[in-house]
């Protein structure tokens, strides 16, 4: 807003102010301030006030408001000696200041120390009191809440606020809280660091309690974010205030009980935890490992109060280990507390001997009597235990950075200009801007959030045999290193849950091996899934997979799906029973063919030989002996020339045999046409006939292979789908119009030669050749219509075998038909192979 802007409401509230002071009388103030004053608790006066803001009392007295009256002042109890030593922390820090003639040399510091009894509406009011004080930057303080309504008043005027404990990610949004800063890391690195310990472990079904406060809902809110990022589930996540009734922590304790995850995250503060614990004593609440923060992982209270060691194993984050030198010893004189305020001290010293002075001792009390001389390095509580010196650092440093920035703008030298006039907001700028090294060596400086750089400590709690607990420093995690460095452990020191040594398991479901894959559970978290063995040629190969992958064609997945192995690669070989079996039929027909050779050529000048034209059954014996061979060329490892081969071969030597065969009918049919008066039939089936009608009908074949092989010929081919986990190696057709065109020409001639050798039935038995080669052909063609059907439904190598049976079985088929009987007359009825005989007119009778 403009000054000419803002002109109109000054001149309003101006005008106003003097309608006011025109109706009152003249010796009435004009303001007077409503309530009571709230006075700081400890306090001196100096050149510089600084504020402090610390919970001295955790509790109150319950007051009953009638709004009839005046409230009551707040009564605060129980007295919290954290919050005290945070106190003396901040005044040992000013006295080195002030002591000190290198650092704001001749200016003293004061300080004004208020008391907000953790309660947040008694934080607003001590705020306001700090505000019109006229300090130059407040301490505090402790808790997130707190804190927050603290940095809510200040940031409209930008009076700077560092805290020491505050940790809530929130408070990094400078638009809210402008003047915020502090001197502990924000939960957002906190949370993050948490959930990356949590999977550094395998924990990935986890339960959560958070303290229902700013500092618990947003650090867990920001836990729950990483986790799941990371593949971590909450099982439950409960919320819990001391101050809630005992069914919300009977309702916590059930949840527990029925989890089945065995790590319990935690956000809650000290004095939470501290009320959940007695009751987790109670119910035996054991056996689970704690995951914890800076508000309790490192607290001697806590430990000692875990008398049933249930947090035994705990581990969590924790500010890096401090220390402030001569602090520990100013915190343990009760001088500069008796000095400051009898009224604290007095409250101090009875609580901490357990005593009471004589002058306020009532004539009931029981309690011992205060002597004012109790050695207090001789008591065992926590006011001497100095765990928390992290924390004791970082008010140190707090303290320092408003100095170190006071020390800038008053251009300090050997001595300070006191004129300067200070201003809020320009002190929370050299506050933002100062970048120091304490006595201790530790820097200090603030980020564009005003928070520091992120650094913690891994700490384990490890129970001792005398029953104690020791916080024992296991790890590192450092948000400046690189992301893959930044958590670093010494898992070998680690103690856990029950004093075990092996890590806890805490999952809703096992990891999935290689092999599987993960199908989530209906309703239920991503961490729970049921574990599915990958399908047939599927793999995959890492744990907790969510898909399986498909093997490469030319690979199959092993018996445990975790990896592709190269598919076998399947044909009809010669090695296998098959193979060899066919490869012997082959042969043994082929060699029965040689014989069959032999008989005809020692015998050829007899008359069964040679009245069956000898020159065509040779021929005919040799295309016999050339099906059964080529059928050889079917069996074996596929190749170019191979496929090529064999088809081709196929069809040539059948249509060579079919057509001696055409031949012989037509000369068998035409004899008896040419002994009729006046035929000149012979003539035109002379040897010289016959011969190129064998040459004209193979010639036909030979013409549609070769345009079969030039346009489209067979090729070796892998079938990837015949069967699904091998490799069947066969022989594409190209063309299946050339294959088709050549199988279809061997049946028109095969039904050509059946037709001719029908006609020529009813010829003289005993010269009649043509009834055998009519069987014959009725064989052959049975058999290749029966192929076409076999062959289609045939997988892989068996449709192979389909075709090689068809070979062999037509070959044997015309060998025996026609060749046999001949063979049978020639070797055992050698009376009948006689010229008379051949030219009778009875059949006879044996055949």
């Amino acid at each position: 807003m403009t000054s000419t802007q803002k002109w109109p409401e000054q001149g309003w509230a101006f005008l106003q102010l003097l309608l006011v002071a025109s109706v009152s009388h003249a010796e009435e103030p004009v303001c007077r301030r409503r309530g009571d004053p709230e006075n700081p608790l400890l306090s001196k006066d100096g050149d510089i006030i600084l504020g402090g803001m610390f919970s001295f009392h955790t509790s109150w007295k319950e007051r009953k408001d009638t709004y009839m009256n005046k409230p009551l002042p707040l009564q605060c109890t129980s007295l919290n000696f954290r919050d005290l030593q945070f106190a003396q922390a901040m005044l040992f820090a000013i006295e080195e200041i002030n002591k000190s003639t290198d650092l704001l040399p001749g200016i003293s510091l004061g300080y004004k120390i208020y008391d907000t009894c953790d309660n947040v509406a008694r934080s607003v009011g001590v705020t306001l009191a700090l505000a019109n004080g006229n300090v130059s930057a407040i301490i505090g303080a402790t808790s997130s809440s707190t804190t927050i309504a603290l940095a809510t008043v200040t940031g409209p005027f930008f009076l700077p606020v560092i805290s020491h404990l505050a940790t809530c990610a929130c408070l990094s949004d400078k638009t809210k809280y402008p003047s915020f800063l502090r001197t502990i890391p924000s939960d957002y690195y906190q949370s993050r660091a948490l959930a990356h310990l949590v999977k550094y472990f395998g924990w990935t079904w986890v339960g959560a309690i958070r303290t229902n406060s700013d500092y618990g809902n947003n650090g867990m809110a920001t836990f729950t974010e990483t986790a799941q990022q990371l593949g971590i589930c909450l099982e439950y996540s409960v919320s819990f205030f001391r101050t809630d009734p005992y069914a919300k922590i009977q309702r916590i304790i059930d949840i527990i009980k029925a989890s089945t995850s065995k790590v319990i995250v935690t956000f809650l503060s000290r004095p939470d935890l501290n009320v959940l614990l007695h009751e987790f004593l109670y119910h035996n609440l054991s056996g689970y490992q704690w995951v914890g923060t800076e508000s309790w992982i490192f607290d001697s209270q806590t430990a000692e109060m875990d008398i049933h060691h249930i947090l035994d194993g705990a581990i969590g984050l924790s500010i890096p280990i401090a220390h402030v030198s001569g602090l520990r010893n100013f915190i343990l004189n009760e001088k500069p507390l008796n000095s400051s305020n009898t009224e604290l001290f007095t409250e101090f010293w009875e609580t901490l001997f357990n005593c009471r002075f004589k002058e306020l001792k009532s004539s009931s009390d029981i309690q011992r009597e205060c002597t004012g001389h109790e050695d207090v390095t001789g008591v065992q509580n926590s006011f001497i235990d100095m765990s928390l010196m992290p924390i004791f650092n970082n008010v140190y440093k707090g303290v320092y950075a408003v100095a170190h920035a006071l020390h800038i703008i008053l251009s300090c030298n050997k001595t300070c200009n006191k004129n300067v006039q200070l201003d809020p907001f320009m002190i929370l700028q050299h506050i933002r801007k100062s970048h120091f090294t304490t006595k201790e060596g530790d820097e200090v400086y603030f980020n564009e959030n005003g928070d520091p750089a992120a650094k913690y400590d891994i700490i384990n709690w490890q129970p001792r045999e005398n029953g104690i607990v020791e916080f024992v420093t296991v790890g590192l995690y450092d948000i400046s290193l690189a992301a893959e460095k930044q958590l670093h452990l010494q898992s070998k020191s680690l103690i856990w849950a029950r004093n075990s040594k092996e890590v806890p398991v805490s999952v809703c479901s096992e990891k999935c091996p290689p092999g599987t894959r993960k199908v989530l559970q209906k309703g239920r978290p991503v961490c729970c899934y049921d574990c599915i063995r990958c399908a047939e040629g599927e793999i995959s190969n890492i744990t907790d997979s969510v898909t399986c992958v498909r093997c490469l064609p030319e690979f199959w997945s092993n018996e445990r799906r975790d990896a592709c192995i190269k598919k076998e690669a399947v044909f009809l070989s010669y090695e296998e029973i098959m193979g060899a079996l066919l490869t012997a039929v082959s042969l043994f027909g082929a060699c029965m063919t040689i014989g069959v050779i032999l008989i005809f050529f020692k015998y050829r000048k007899t008359p069964i030989v040679r009245a069956n034209n000898s020159e065509m059954s040779f021929l005919l014996l040799f295309s016999l002996i050339l099906c059964f061979l080529c059928s050889l060329t079917f069996i074996g490892q596929p190749s170019d020339w191979s496929c090529m081969l064999r088809h081709v071969a196929f069809g040539i030597t059948f249509v060579l045999c079919i057509s001696c065969l055409l031949g012989k009918t037509m000369v068998v049919l035409m004899a008896f046409r040419a002994t009729r008066p006046g035929s000149n039939v012979k003539k035109w089936f002379g040897q010289t006939q016959q011969r190129l009608c064998v040459t004209a009908f193979t010639l036909i074949q030979v013409n549609i292979c070769i345009i079969w092989l030039t346009t489209s010929p067979p090729f070796p081919f892998k079938n990837f789908k015949e069967i699904k986990d091998k490799i069947t190696l066969e022989c594409a057709l190209g063309s299946a119009v050339g294959f088709w065109a050549v199988l279809g020409y061997i049946g028109l001639l095969a039904i050509l030669c059946f037709i001719f050798a029908f006609l020529a039935r009813k010829l003289p038995d005993n010269f009649n050749e043509a009834k055998f080669i009519t069987f014959s052909m009725l064989i052959f063609c049975a058999v290749w219509i029966t192929f076409i059907p076999a062959y289609v439904s045939s997988p892989g190598k068996f449709s192979v075998a389909v075709e090689i049976f068809a070979i062999l079985a037509s070959s044997f088929g015309l060998l025996i038909c026609i060749f046999i009987p001949k063979c049978y007359i020639i070797l055992l009825k050698p009376e009948k192979n006689t010229k008379k005989y051949m030219m009778g007119k009875k059949a006879p009778n044996s055949l």
